[in-house]
C-alpha cells in the first residue's frame, strides 16, 4: 500500500495536493512519501522479528541523504556499493557497524576509507580482491571483517540486466570455488571470516530461486563449520518485486517464512538488503505536458521529464503506469509518452491507452522511486531534477533543482584554448 491517492478528482501525495507541490517548485521532480517508506519499511522488518536479523536498505536504490537519514531513524543499517555511497550514509548518521561493504569493483582507496571507518563487513566478490583487502588492512594496521559473495548459479528469472546469481554473471565467487577461498581466508592474517553473502538479482516475483539458493548455501554452510570456519551472519541480499504493472510478486510474510523455514535450526544473524520493495512505490515523477502531436495517426505526448531523469523504461523496457495529477473526464488516445532527449529511445511508454493531455496538465510517472533518480544523468545538458518528500500535510525540498551554474562547476577551460 502506499500513500499516492486521489481526493476528488486530484492525485494526492499523503495530506498535500501534487499540483500544489508542482506549481511552488517546477516540474519535473522527484516526490516521495515516509508514510509509504516507514510503511514499506516496518513491513519487511516485523516479517523476520521471530529471527536475528538486520535490514541493511540498499543504498543504490536511493541516495538522496533525506532519504536515508529515514532509514537511520528507523534503525536500519545499509548495503552500500561505492565510496560515495559510505560517504553518504555515514554523513546521513549510519552507524558505521550497521555498513555492508558490496560491489565487484572495490578500488584501494573505498577500501581504506571503509577499513578506517570499522564498517560491519566486505561482501567479498573474488579471490584478488580478497588479496587486496587483506593487503590494504595489513598497511592500515586493521582487521578486516569479510563475507563472501557465492553465487549459487540459480535463474532468479528476472530482466537479464539485473540477474546476478548465474555463473555468466561478473558477480560474486562460484559455488564450487567458494570452500577453497574461505580456507585461503582462513590463512590471512588481516581477514576476519564472518559471513556468507549471496544476491541473484533485482525484482523476483518468485520464492523459488530465493529458497533454492538458500538450500545450495546451507549445505556450504555446514561444510563450513565441520571445517571450523566460524560463520555468524548469512546475508540474503534483495531483489524481491513490487508491482508496476500486472506482477503479482510474495507479500513480505510470505517471503520471510519461506526463508526462516529454511534457517531455524542455523544459529545466524541474517542480513537482508531490500531496496526497490521498500522504495520503488514510495516515490514518484511528475512531469508536465509540453505538446502534443499527431503523425499520421500516431500520437505522442511530449513532456518535460526525458530519459535521463528516469531511464528504466528506456533501459529495460520497464512498465511504469501513468496518470494525470488532476482527473477529468477525457477521450482516450493510444500514443507514445516521449521526453525532449534527442533520442528514439526517450520514452516513458509506447502505445499505451492514456487519456489525451492537454499542454501545461501534469502527468506522475509511478513506482518511481527506486533506481528513478538514482541513476539519472546530465544527458544533452540536462540539469538534474528536484526531489520533494512529503511528511503529513508538509512537504520538503530535500534536493533543489540544478542550475545551469551546475553543469560546468566542475569544468575547466585549459590556458592553451583561451
Amino acid at each position: 500500500m502506499h500513500y499516492f491517492h486521489y481526493i476528488g478528482d486530484e492525485l494526492y501525495c499523503e495530506e498535500v495536493p501534487v499540483r500544489e507541490i508542482a506549481e511552488e517548485v517546477g516540474t519535473p521532480f522527484y516526490l516521495y512519501s515516509y508514510r509509504t517508506i516507514e510503511r514499506h519499511y516496518k513491513t519487511f522488518d516485523n516479517a523476520f522479528s521471530s529471527i536475528r536479523h538486520l535490514i541493511c536498505y540498499s543504498a543504490k536504490a536511493n541516495t538522496n541523504i533525506a532519504i536515508l537519514r529515514i532509514f537511520v531513524n528507523l534503525g536500519a543499517g545499509v548495503d552500500i556499493v561505492s565510496g560515495g555511497e559510505l560517504y553518504k550514509a555515514l554523513i546521513a548518521g549510519f552507524d558505521p557497524e550497521k555498513i555492508v561493504f558490496s560491489g565487484v569493483g572495490k578500488s584501494d582507496d573505498e577500501i581504506d576509507y571503509a577499513l578506517k571507518e570499522g564498517i560491519l563487513m566486505f561482501n567479498v566478490e573474488s579471490p584478488a580482491e580478497l588479496e587486496v583487502i587483506n593487503e590494504r588492512a595489513d598497511v592500515l594496521s586493521r582487521k578486516a571483517r569479510v563475507s563472501l559473495r557465492v553465487n549459487p548459479d540459480i535463474d532468479p528469472m528476472t530482466h537479464p540486466y539485473i540477474s546476478t546469481g548465474l555463473k555468466k554473471n561478473k558477480f560474486g565467487i562460484s559455488f564450487r570455488e567458494a570452500l577453497k577461498v574461505y580456507e585461503r581466508a582462513r590463512e590471512l592474517r588481516n581477514i576476519e571470516v564472518c559471513g556468507i553473502d549471496c544476491h541473484i538479482g533485482s525484482q523476483l516475483t518468485s520464492l523459488s530461486p530465493f529458497v533454492d539458493s538458500l538450500i545450495r548455501l546451507k549445505e556450504l554452510i555446514w561444510e563450513l563449520k565441520e571445517k571450523e570456519i566460524n560463520i555468524r551472519y548469512l546475508d540474503l541480499g534483495g531483489g524481491l518485486g513490487i508491482r508496476y504493472n500486472d506482477e503479482n510478486p510474495p507479500h513480505p510474510d510470505e517471503y520471510a517464512s519461506a526463508i526462516i523455514k529454511e534457517i531455524y535450526d542455523m544459529d545466524l544473524t541474517i542480513i537482508l538488503e531490500p531496496g526497490r520493495i521498500i522504495m520503488g512505490n514510495s516515490g514518484i515523477l511528475i512531469t508536465k505536458v509540453l505538446y502534443t502531436k499527431e503523425n499520421e495517426g500516431k500520437f505522442f505526448i511530449i513532456v518535460d521529464a526525458a530519459m535521463n531523469d528516469l531511464i528504466r523504461p528506456s533501459l529495460y523496457g520497464s512498465y511504469h503506469r501513468i496518470q494525470p495529477v488532476v482527473e477529468k473526464e477525457r477521450d482516450k488516445i493510444v500514443a507514445d509518452v516521449v521526453g525532449p532527449v534527442c533520442e528514439s529511445g526517450d520514452f516513458f511508454a509506447r502505445e499505451r491507452e492514456i487519456p489525451w493531455m492537454e499542454r501545461g496538465e501534469l502527468l506522475a510517472i509511478m513506482s518511481a522511486g527506486a533506481y528513478g533518480f538514482s541513476m539519472s544523468s546530465n544527458y544533452n545538458s540536462r540539469r538534474k531534477v528536484a526531489e520533494v518528500l512529503v511528511y503529513g500535510d508538509r512537504f520538503f525540498v530535500i534536493r533543489k533543482r540544478e542550475t545551469y551554474r551546475n553543469l560546468i562547476e566542475n569544468e575547466i577551460i585549459p590556458d592553451v584554448l583561451k
